[in-house]
């Protein structure tokens, strides 16, 4: 087990429990709060453009796009860089940015003179602080927790991002019908500003790192190329990131057309939409209550392509949707992608930080991104291009069948034959900072595991992990 200084020293102890974690608390109090902001951006900054700047289809699918760009073009390095910085520090800096950013769009609605170029800027800008945030992100919990407590904070953290899917569209839906939709976004800037006081307030000592004369030099580009190396020469990891990341195109083309479905289609009022988002969300809840326990009943390998191809199957509905009471079918059919996208990233993302050595967490976790979300501006481009040429509702019908049809690629994995991860112990952190672990040198999947990366969390507990408007992180 790592130790450290007064901050690292684990307050839980081992019962388990991470409630009385002073450092964690004040981790999961701060996004608690920036998440439900996010959630009110996914909605807000939309609404923005199709009600006050009177946007065309193909240039909201451009906004959904450009908001996820930078993850396409600057995460690998990213990664790198996260490796070499102190986290928590860099997490800071990327908050105190984005509420700016973010502040700028109520400022200029409030001043009048607010343009679709100005969003678009903002998209990407916030964007580029996004990619170091959440890689940092990812890579920061194994340095505020032990290893048994992994799971249990991964959780936490992704119930705080199923709240806030509930309750962050809602109250965006009440802000926007308040205020208007451009100034609901001032919610979201205030919560960034909440966000840095509880980094602020942390302390944790981030485990030291190499003096620069007594490390080997490394290029960027090498120890770009040693995250991407671990990611895709891992027999179960490849499988899972090409399963997320063609999850994430199909979802983001359904995302660039929701709101113009709901509006524009089914002919929903701006201030329902929060509400109709909301109770479609209740599905992420509720899988992060059950993932832990469908884990341990239908086994924490063979939940992971479940999820997808069985409990995710119902979203095919959604396209169904009309006006009156067969609207319903939106909410129900998100009810069950939003479950199983949780379901399935409590095994993925967990898996993931298990298996990675922790010199490698950043830029395996930004070598993951890089794919997965890479896809998504590609796919809001193609969402708004399919939805103008072909109509909203045939796109969504290529959308939910594309973002169901992922799970495939997981099932032809060496997960299909197995039912759990095999638990081992922990041997401690790698002495080797070598090659990764090499498939076509091992028999099986447990020698692709790192040193130290026996899967923990699959003995007990609820163990959600959230999902955002995409399948998987």
């Amino acid at each position: 087990m790592r130790t450290g200084g007064t901050g690292r020293t684990r307050a839980t102890g081992r019962t388990g429990s991470l409630w009385q974690h002073r450092n964690f608390l004040l981790l999961w109090s701060g996004q608690s709060v920036s998440e439900i902001g996010s959630s009110v951006t996914q909605l807000a900054l939309p609404l923005t453009a199709v009600v006050v700047l009177r946007a065309s289809t193909f240039q909201v699918g451009l906004l959904t796009a450009a908001s996820t760009l930078a993850f396409a073009l600057i995460a690998l390095p990213a990664g790198a860089l996260v490796d070499r910085w102190a986290k928590r520090r860099l997490m800071i800096w990327c908050d105190v940015a984005r509420m700016v950013i973010i502040g700028s769009v109520p400022l200029a609605a409030a001043l009048g003179v607010l343009t679709l170029g100005q969003l678009y800027a903002v998209a990407v800008t916030a964007g580029v602080g996004t990619v170091f945030f959440d890689v940092a992100y990812q890579s920061y919990l194994p340095e505020v927790v032990d290893r048994e407590h992994l799971v249990e904070g991964n959780g936490k953290l992704g119930a705080t991002q199923a709240f806030a899917q509930v309750t962050g569209p809602g109250l965006g839906g009440a802000l926007t019908g308040l205020l208007g939709a451009a100034r609901a976004l001032a919610a979201d800037s205030i919560s960034y500003a909440v966000s840095v006081a509880s980094l602020l307030a942390m302390e944790v000592r981030e485990e030291a790192r190499p003096a620069e004369g007594t490390r080997p030099r490394t290029t960027l580009r090498a120890e770009i190329a040693e995250g991407l190396s671990f990611v895709l020469r891992h027999p179960v990891l490849r499988k899972i990131v090409a399963c997320t990341g063609t999850a994430n195109l199909f979802g983001s083309m359904a995302l660039a057309l929701e709101i113009v479905f709901l509006v524009r289609v089914l002919r929903v009022r701006p201030a329902d939409t929060g509400l109709l988002i909301a109770v479609a969300s209740l599905g992420g809840v509720a899988g992060g209550l059950l993932a832990g326990r469908l884990g341990r009943r239908i086994g924490s390998a063979r939940i992971i392509w479940y999820s997808l191809l069985v409990f995710g199957f119902p979203q095919l509905i959604i396209p169904l949707a009309t006006p009156g009471w067969r609207l319903a079918a939106f909410p129900v059919g998100m009810v069950f992608f939003s479950f199983s996208a949780v379901v399935y990233n409590v095994a993925q993302v967990s898996y993931r930080q298990a298996i990675c050595p922790p010199r490698l967490l950043g830029r395996m976790n930004a070598a993951v991104r890089w794919v997965v979300w890479g896809t998504i501006p590609v796919g809001g481009v193609l969402g708004g291009a399919l939805g103008t040429l072909a109509g909203v509702r045939p796109t969504l019908w290529i959308a939910y069948a594309g973002c169901w049809g992922a799970g495939w690629w997981v099932f032809f994995s060496p997960l299909r034959h197995q039912r759990d991860f095999e638990d081992q112990p922990d041997p401690g952190d790698p002495a080797d900072p070598g090659d990764p672990a090499d498939p076509e040198a091992a028999g099986d999947l447990e020698d692709q595991r790192a040193p130290g990366s026996g899967l923990p969390g699959h003995s007990g507990g609820k163990l959600p992990d959230g999902a955002g408007p995409q399948l998987g992180d």
